[in-house]
């Protein structure tokens, strides 16, 4: 199976046009409880291209848990949780290295790296050459890392701070 069909995480990092996520939106709504598996795709990738967490959040639910409103209209917003339950990765087959993909690119915006790791990984584990996948574990390991330090800094100094304190209190008290 070919790997290069779908875009490393740094191109995915590349928002679409807000006109082009429009007509992704509008054709969706069009197309209302009848949408095709292509448009429902097509929408929650650019989703998840978005740098709006919202949007983001929104792709991932689209192609986890489909939320698609009943009755929208063209003039409506969509908002995903007028409850219509449908799985682009369960009812599409032929989509799931590429929802598996998105998934996980989506989980890493979203700073959800369990998550991520854990789409990933079971990309990894079907094409454990894809090379999409292994820079995209690269980056959810480099971003967990980078965290788990600065975490551990703010903690280190939090602590240097109270010791300061404590050492100041104590100095007050034996004088």
């Amino acid at each position: 199976m070919a790997t290069d069909s779908i875009p490393f995480a740094s191109e995915a990092e590349t928002p679409l046009p807000a006109e082009s996520l429009e007509v992704l939106r509008k054709q969706y709504v069009r197309e209302g409880e009848y949408a095709t598996i292509q448009t429902k795709f097509n929408y929650a990738w650019g989703l998840i291209k978005s740098k709006r967490s919202m949007d983001i959040e929104n792709g991932v639910r689209l192609l986890t848990g489909m939320w698609v409103s009943r009755n929208i209209t063209e003039q409506d917003t969509i908002e995903l949780n007028e409850l219509l339950p449908i799985e682009i990765y369960q009812s599409a087959p032929e989509r799931r290295r590429e929802c598996l993909y998105y998934l996980a690119l989506g989980h890493y915006k979203m700073s959800n790296f369990i998550e991520a790791k854990k789409f990933n990984q079971q990309l990894l584990m079907h094409e454990p050459k894809n090379s999409q996948a292994i820079e995209l574990n690269k980056l959810i390991d480099e971003k967990v890392s980078r965290e788990g330090v600065i975490g551990l800094a703010i903690v280190g100094s939090i602590a240097a701070v109270g010791a300061m304190v404590v050492a100041s209190l104590v100095r007050k008290t034996s004088k």
